[in-house]
C-alpha cells in the first residue's frame, strides 16, 4: 500500500496504489474492453464531505435527447483540441459543472471500456478534489443537478442491486435519492469501488426494474457530438 500524500485523507491511499497496479484497473473493464471506438472521457471525481469518501455526479436534463434525467459522470467525446483524454475529462467537467482543472489532482485512469450501443471507448479519468469549491449546473441545457453522494450511501447494502435491460444486458445498480444509476456509470462506479476497499457485501440476486422514464430515448445518431456518458449506456 502506498503511504499517504500530504493534504490527502488515508483513506484515499489504497485507491491510489490499484489505480497504479495494470492488473487490477484491467479487471475493471475486462467484460467490455476498450475496442478502438471514438474517444471519450468521463470524471470520477472523489472529495472528502463530512461522512468520508463521496463522489460527484451530474444529473442530466429531462431535456436532452440521449440519457434524459439520469445519473452520471461529467464527461463527454473527446474534441481535437485535447491534449490528451485527461483533459477531455477536465474540459467536460469544468463546462458542466464549473469544477476547476487546477483543483483535481488526477489519480490514474480506467482502460476504456466499450459502449456498444454508442461506439465509444470510454475512459474514466480517476481524481481527487483537492480544492473542495462548490460544484453547480453551469449549462442547464444539460445538466439539471449536481449530486454529490457519500460513499457510505453508495455502498449501503439496501441501495444495491443488479438490472437487466430489454436488450439483455445486466450489470450492478444503485438506488441513490429517487435515482437508479446503472450502465456504464454503475459499471464504472462499482469498479472504482472495488479498487478503494469500500465495497460491502450485498445481495447480487436482488434485482430491480430500469424505470421507463430512463428508456425513453429520443436519440439522433446523426448528430456530430453524441453523448457517450450516459448510465443507460449500456
Amino acid at each position: 500500500m502506498s503511504a499517504p500524500v500530504a493534504g490527502r485523507p488515508s483513506w484515499l491511499a489504497p485507491l491510489t496504489a490499484a489505480l497504479a497496479t495494470p492488473d487490477r484497473v484491467a479487471s475493471v473493464v475486462s467484460l467490455r474492453p476498450g475496442v478502438g471506438g471514438r474517444a471519450a472521457a468521463v470524471l470520477c471525481l472523489v472529495g472528502e464531505g463530512a461522512a468520508g469518501p463521496e463522489v460527484l455526479f451530474v444529473e442530466r436534463a429531462a431535456t436532452l435527447r440521449t440519457h434524459a434525467g439520469q445519473i452520471a459522470f461529467p464527461g463527454g467525446a473527446a474534441d481535437p483540441g485535447d491534449a490528451d483524454l485527461v483533459d477531455t475529462a477536465l474540459r467536460e467537467a469544468e463546462e458542466e459543472v464549473g469544477v476547476r482543472r487546477d483543483a483535481v489532482d488526477v489519480l490514474g485512469l480506467l482502460p476504456p471500456a466499450h459502449v456498444a450501443v454508442s461506439g465509444f471507448d470510454v475512459t474514466a479519468v480517476v481524481g481527487w478534489w483537492r480544492d473542495r469549491t462548490q460544484a453547480r449546473a453551469v449549462d442547464l441545457a444539460e445538466v439539471a443537478s449536481v449530486p454529490v453522494v457519500p460513499v457510505a450511501e453508495l455502498t449501503d447494502p439496501a441501495r444495491r442491486a443488479s438490472v437487466r435491460h430489454p436488450s439483455g444486458y445486466t450489470g450492478p445498480a444503485f438506488e441513490v435519492a429517487g435515482h437508479l444509476i446503472w450502465g456504464l456509470t454503475a459499471h464504472l462506479l462499482d469498479g472504482v469501488l472495488d479498487l478503494a476497499g469500500w465495497q460491502r457485501p450485498w445481495d447480487r440476486h436482488r434485482e430491480v426494474p430500469i424505470p421507463a422514464r430512463y428508456l425513453r430515448d429520443r436519440s439522433d445518431t446523426t448528430r456530430p457530438h453524441p453523448e457517450p456518458g450516459g448510465p443507460d449506456a449500456h
